[in-house]
């Protein structure tokens, strides 16, 4: 199967809508990593990421009388893009159905290309399965996004193309893995050439289905994805995908969301252009990977893979960037009600500058304050705890705490005495039009929310904080109730944050 990959990516029809994009030194990464780190510029493609090329190959090869009756694609929106561009340029109609959870500005973009959009389902699933069943009733042809050997080659001539644009010595290449068809042709090709290098898949630690599966020795169905980085958020990856996958890729790194945002920064830092989550797996990846193995002067190339990204995300992207940089680190500091206190404490913060502040009277004695403060590393972090605690004020380090992150900076405010019995949960839900009232009205009448938190973060995925006032005796019908609801959830009434501040 080598050669013929290899014959399919030296013979993919691709540069009617792709161009050869760059190959880009990133100065500063490569400065801090201590690393020569080279991007390669997929977001620089007309539709913004690398998938026009799968897209255009597989449709340029089908006959004229099947193209002329039309193609259909289920895409959360890249793949959706390219298919809409490569319908346009070879005259024929594309039909594109997409999951209601997808950024309007993909829908948009979808839209000014031609293509006909049809929304249908939370996810890439829901989507995929309306549309060949649409397809089949229609009589069009279905271009698979990843699981197919035309759209792989076309994938793959981006392999062709690093081999090309850099003859010296590559240590890895890093590649985001959503279905696993821009790795499979990457992999396909550099490992004919060029076996020593490294092929490294990137996943976001709750969408790791490919990841998974290699570990399994067999395709493994996610019950459920994290939405954050949605060109990624695939339950199974394709089948021949795996198969190449299992040959050819060395590893795969896991990250999580605080990593990608940090990405985002570093990719905008060297060259003034925001990539969407899934754009920036592989820089996340090439960090973490470079942390792990303490390797130094080597070259390694990421795939900075898309840039669709919907402007309203930034808000979190910037606020979860500084936690993914360990810039930023969050305490739960008790210091006594008493004179000369708050001028102690703020005489352990030093130079430190303060990133949050939040602070309400709840106790006679004790005063409880919620803190952000911004730090160099880890190791930072871990001082300022140690003068806290050696000064007498008992700390909490929420740096890693989601609800302290997501929601509790947002609405510390003391406790509440009218607060009995009850317990504190984390939902996620996709996010779309009347999603919060959907899942208010989920809520049985029978127990009181008495705390809640909501944020839109302009992300897929809507994140919700409740407290609800279950008496002990109810305490079966609420579990049966959580597994009913069918949202993702976490209980945090345990939790010490919530303790000291709800």
């Amino acid at each position: 199967m080598n050669s013929d990959y290899l014959e399919r990516i030296l013979n993919a029809r691709v540069y009617d809508v792709a161009q050869e994009s760059p190959l880009e030194y990133a100065a500063n990464l490569s400065t801090r990593l201590h690393n020569k780190i080279l991007l390669k510029r997929e977001d620089m493609q007309s539709v913004f990421s690398f998938k026009l090329r799968g897209a255009y190959n597989k449709m340029a090869q089908l006959s004229r009388p099947i193209l002329k009756q039309g193609v259909i694609a289920a895409s959360a929106g890249n793949h959706a893009q390219g298919v809409a561009l490569a319908a346009k340029k070879l005259g024929t109609t594309a039909i594109i159905v997409m999951p209601v959870t997808t950024p309007e500005v993909k829908i948009n973009a979808v839209r000014a290309r031609g293509g006909q959009v049809v929304l249908e389902g939370d996810t890439y699933d829901d989507a995929c399965a309306y549309a060949k069943q649409l397809g089949e009733q229609k009589g069009l042809t279905f271009i698979h996004p990843f699981d197919d050997p035309d759209v792989i080659a076309g994938q793959g001539t981006i392999g062709m193309e690093i081999l090309r644009q850099y003859q010296q010595p590559i240590h890895a290449i890093m590649v985001a893995i959503g279905g696993g068809g821009l790795i499979s042709g990457i992999a396909a090709y550099i490992k004919r050439l060029r076996p020593e290098i490294k092929i490294i898949g990137v996943e976001p630690v709750d969408a790791d289905a490919m990841s998974q599966s290699l570990q399994a020795g067999k395709r493994v169905r996610l019950s459920q994805v994290g939405l954050f980085a949605d060109g990624v958020a695939v339950r199974e990856v394709g089948e021949e995908t795996f198969r190449l996958c299992q040959k050819y890729v060395d590893e795969i790194i896991l990250v999580s969301t605080d990593d990608t945002c940090a990405a985002i920064k570093d990719v905008f830092e060297d060259t003034r252009s925001i990539l969407e989550p899934a754009g920036a797996l592989a820089i996340a990846g090439i960090k973490a990977y470079v942390e792990r193995e303490n390797i130094r002067d080597q070259t390694l190339v990421a795939i900075a893979c898309g840039a669709n990204m919907n402007f309203d995300r930034l808000r979190f992207v910037a606020e979860r960037a500084e936690f993914g940089e360990k810039r930023e680190a969050i305490f739960a500091v008790t210091i006594p009600e008493a004179r000369g206190s708050f001028r102690k404490f703020c005489q352990c913060i030093g130079r430190h500058n303060l990133t949050e502040f939040n602070y309400r009277i709840a106790d006679a004695e004790k005063a409880y304050i919620f803190v952000g403060i911004s730090i160099q590393n880890r190791e930072d972090a871990a001082n300022i705890a140690r003068t806290f605690v050696q000064n007498g004020f008992e700390t909490i380090d929420l740096t890693d705490d989601e609800l302290a992150k997501m929601h509790l900076r947002h609405m510390v405010g003391g406790r509440s005495p009218l607060a009995e019995n009850e317990l504190l949960y984390r939902f996620e839900f996709p996010e779309r039009p009347g999603a919060l009232m959907d899942f208010l009205n989920c809520m049985s009448p029978n127990w009181n929310i008495s705390l809640f938190h909501y944020r839109n973060n302009g992300a897929d995925y809507g994140r919700i904080a409740i407290g609800v006032q279950v008496p002990p005796d109810e305490m079966e019908q609420w579990q049966a109730f959580l597994e009913t609801l069918g949202y993702v959830y976490w209980d945090e009434s345990q939790n010490p944050a919530y303790k000291l501040f709800l």
